[in-house]
């Protein structure tokens, strides 16, 4: 049972195959991979602006962030100045805390700069090879119209195509059916000259053949007995009378 649901299974399979092989169009597959590509590339200059606008949110946090240690440097400078160590101590504690902030942005941002670059490079080699692509592809197309052109003026011109094949069945057929109306009109022109047809136009059609038998043997007797008479007519005499036995008889007696 398991062999045969293999068999099965492959059975469809290259049937399904076999199916999308004959529907499949290389240009329109080509044009298909074509945009795909095209939409990557569309993904990757989206992530690149995506990065940039991550990297400029948090180079604006630092240029803020800056701004606060300056400000808070002026402000312990002032306390001090003014003889509050405290507060002074207090306000370069919140200044480190500020700078080591920014410290870990200035890491982020350059992080963010290297992806950049590195997708932009990507964005850069996939362009080319999309530009390459698309020249391939308008090549091939071209290639496989004038292929297909060719097999099928190739087909038409020796009749081996499917359409032509048609065709060929067609006039085949048209052929046989011409054949067999001459060989029906030859049949009915035929039984039409010997006279079988006229037996359709009589009631009783047996009746009618023997007195057409009957006449022709009374044609024929009547043919013999003229002849017999214009024999004997000659051999008397060119001309002469005959009298017929009956009135001989009678003149004798």
């Amino acid at each position: 049972m398991p062999g045969l649901q293999g068999r099965f299974s492959t059975l469809v399979k290259a049937k399904v195959s076999s199916v999308l092989d004959r529907a499949e169009d290389p240009a329109e597959t080509l044009d298909y991979s074509y945009d795909k590509q095209l939409e990557l590339l569309q993904n990757v200059k989206s992530g690149i602006a995506d990065v940039v606008t991550a990297k400029k949110r948090l180079q604006m946090q630092e240029d803020t962030l800056r701004e606060q240690v300056a400000k808070l440097d002026g402000q312990a400078r002032q306390a001090l100045a003014a003889g509050n160590e405290d507060l002074s101590r207090a306000a370069l504690q919140r200044k480190q805390a500020i700078t080591d902030e920014l410290g870990s942005l200035d890491q982020q941002v350059s992080d963010l700069q290297h992806q950049q670059d590195q997708l932009t490079e990507n964005e850069q080699k996939l362009k080319v090879k999309i530009d390459a692509f698309r020249t391939k592809k308008e090549v091939i197309k071209a290639q496989y119209s004038a292929a297909d052109a060719q097999v099928q003026i190739s087909e038409a011109a020796t009749g081996v195509g499917e359409q032509m094949a048609d065709v060929g069945l067609a006039m085949q057929r048209a052929l046989e059916k011409t054949d067999d109306m001459k060989a029906r009109a030859d049949a009915v022109g035929e039984l039409e000259q010997s006279g079988t047809f006229d037996d359709l136009t009589q009631l009783d059609g047996s009746d009618d053949a023997l007195d057409r038998q009957l006449a022709q043997v009374t044609d024929a007797g009547q043919v013999d007995s003229e002849l017999e008479k214009m024999k004997a007519e000659l051999a008397s005499g060119a001309g002469a009378q005959q009298l017929p036995p009956a009135e001989e008889k009678e003149a004798g007696s």
